[in-house]
């Protein structure tokens, strides 16, 4: 009797493990098989060929990578280091409320205000830096794009170079151009650009993201009595060795450090009459706001873990970057974090080739990255099909997974 016993319970713990391991063979499949069918869908919608689209998962059913590769693309994995662009945001936003946790400002401070302990401002008191609304802006209302304050870098439609904006235009002219925010910030100043007071506008702004690096690089000089750079602080308190969760991730600052790190893949861009490779790029331009550089697994590492405050920020900052929402604000975005429905929230980013998103859901505790190192711009409509394959692969990532 004993021994039939035995018997029955190990083929009923056979019979479990079976079906454990084919139901986890079954996501993985199921993955592989929607990421393929997106990547298909969106090359006939095209019409080209997509270099590869490839996504990262993290949850409580398990840790899954899927990639497709085009004829024209080269493979992916969870280590290939690219450009996260608009990513550098939420972290970003994570420096400044750490320092605000530490007490080293104040979100709802007027950027005219000077450093908590300091008789120094939080932006320069210079002709330069007289743009306009100054005044009136807070660190908070920057962080939601809430500030009024114009982008250079994005915008052509207060104030262009030759049809480009600024940014491009000195990239494409003085490839090597060291970008400061003060040079930014004086163009809002000579040419009066504005998109209206505080609170009363949203539009999304890299130039406001720009005066939040600029920020954190004088408090912390002025925390550490000496000169400190945006880098700096990101490395020391954000992802570097001393920080609490290290993290592989770099904020080039300077004009001449332009070489990813091996292995990188290349970004892809196809225009009417040309393709060009990405890869190499001047980061100054877009310190703060677009210059990061990592992995879809050091993506999901940082993003897990904020958002489960197993990281630099508690609970309370963390449910502020989630839902601080600025009065005039007209989409899902708070404190450089954005809400996709279904799916979690995060940030996304785009520079010259690269198309990412990480997105964390706190009620399933699943994570996802995605990444689509391409950029179809024969027309506008195309490249939004590039863009919104971002959220549409992470939520059929997630229903993979039958969440």
């Amino acid at each position: 009797m004993e021994k039939l016993k035995i018997v029955s319970i190990s083929l009923f713990l056979l019979a479990f493990l079976g079906c454990k391991s084919s139901e986890v063979e079954d996501y993985q499949t199921d993955l592989d098989t929607a990421i393929r069918k997106i990547h298909t869908d969106l090359q006939k919608e095209l019409n080209t060929d997509v270099p590869s689209l490839s996504v990262y998962i993290v949850s409580p059913k398990g840790t899954y990578f899927s990639t497709v590769t085009g004829n024209n693309g080269t493979l992916v994995t969870k280590k290939t280091n690219f450009r996260f662009a608009s990513n550098t945001k939420n972290f970003t936003s994570t420096a400044i409320l750490k320092m605000m946790q530490d007490g080293w400002l104040h979100l709802d401070d007027k950027i005219t205000a000077n450093i908590p302990g300091t008789n120094v401002p939080y932006v320069p008191n210079t002709a330069e830096w007289n743009f306009p609304n100054k005044n009136q802006i807070t660190i908070r209302q920057i962080l939601q794009h809430n500030a009024g304050i114009y982008d250079v870098t994005n915008d052509t439609s207060q104030y262009n170079v030759n049809g480009e904006t600024y940014a491009d235009y000195m990239l494409e002219n003085f490839p090597d151009h060291q970008f400061t925010s003060t040079e930014y910030v004086k163009l809002l100043t000579d040419h009066n650009l504005t998109y209206g007071l505080p609170n009363t506008v949203y539009h999304y702004s890299n130039t406001g993201f720009s005066i939040l690096g600029e920020i954190i690089s004088r408090v912390y000089s002025q925390k550490s009595n000496t000169s400190k750079t945006y880098g700096n602080y990101m490395y020391d308190h954000i992802v570097g060795p001393s920080s609490k969760i290290p993290l592989d991730i770099k904020f080039p600052e300077l004009a001449p450090d332009q070489q990813l790190p091996i292995p990188y893949v290349k970004g892809f861009i196809k225009y009417t009459d040309h393709n060009e490779i990405t890869d190499q790029k001047n980061a100054s331009a877009h310190v703060a706001e677009g210059n990061g550089v990592g992995t879809m697994l050091t993506l999901s590492d940082y993003i897990r873990s904020m958002m489960k405050s197993q990281n630099v920020l508690n609970a309370s900052s963390v449910e502020q970057m989630k839902k601080s929402k600025g009065p005039a604000t007209t989409s899902d975005y708070a404190l450089g974090c954005s809400y996709v429905p279904g799916v979690g929230y995060g940030h996304n980013g785009a520079t010259e080739g690269y198309l990412s998103t990480m997105l964390y859901d706190p009620e399933t505790d699943f994570s996802v990255v995605v990444l689509l190192p391409f950029w179809d711009l024969r027309n506008m409509d195309n490249f939004t099909k590039c863009l919104s394959t971002l959220n549409t692969t992470a939520l059929e990532a997630k229903k993979a997974l039958k969440y």
